[in-house]
């Protein structure tokens, strides 16, 4: 099987890291996850990939490697300072990764309808007062990458809603989440509102955090 190099990020520093979400162990369960879909996700012949919260841009950077020149990387972040680290991620990585200041999609959520191939989210998934992930998505700040509400849910949900809309028929959705977000609820609730299927592909404990990453396809009829 080829090995997919992680991102160079060296061009990223500890005051970087100060202000934009450093890639962790939850980060790179993401890359193996791509990595072992990786004939899969060459076969799709993707024209849009998509990251909503991408941070220091090494999971979309990564997904480039994998797809090549031929597909188009879309992400978003509501911190300035991570749009502008996964441009330069992009850079760094010799690939062109275009990076929007923006909550979700918003604002182009219209012109993505069924047009979306692949799409990776590592939200805010750790559980918090509502109140405190209110105000960090509010900061646009670092604390928007972890601060997740409810249940860890908070920011998780509002996309969840979306997902259905921007997919392409054939398109994947790549989610990261951990137990305390109740990963069957979540499955049952994407299968039950918008006919995605799914399946838990990967797990693994880091630290306290028991993480997995869930892949939603839509059902298909046997």
């Amino acid at each position: 099987m080829t090995t997919i190099p992680t991102p160079d990020l060296s061009h990223l520093s500890a005051q970087d890291y100060e202000h934009v979400y450093e890639p962790a162990e939850d980060t790179f369960l993401l890359l193996d996850a791509l990595e072992a879909d990786l004939d899969d996700l060459k076969a799709m012949n993707a024209t849009l990939f998509l990251e909503v919260g991408s941070g220091s841009g090494c999971v979309s950077a990564f997904a480039a490697h994998i797809l090549g020149s031929s597909t188009l990387y879309l992400s978003t972040d509501i911190n300035a300072r991570a749009c502008n680290c996964t441009r330069r991620t992009g850079a760094q990585n010799k690939v062109t990764l275009d990076s929007i200041q923006t909550s979700f999609i918003n604002g182009f959520h219209p012109r993505l309808k069924r047009s979306v191939d692949i799409i990776c989210f590592n939200p805010p998934y750790v559980p918090t007062i509502s109140v405190e992930a209110s105000e960090a998505q509010g900061l646009r700040g670092i604390e928007g990458s972890w601060a997740g509400g409810s249940g860890g849910m908070q920011v998780t949900n509002v996309f969840l809603d979306m997902v259905h809309e921007l997919l392409s028929p054939n398109g994947r959705f790549y989610l990261v989440a951990v137990k305390e977000n109740n990963i069957p609820e979540i499955q049952e609730r994407m299968k039950t509102l918008y006919q995605l299927d799914s399946k838990v592909v990967l797990s693994r404990r880091a630290g306290r955090e028991y993480l997995s990453i869930v892949r939603f396809e839509f059902a298909t009829s046997t």
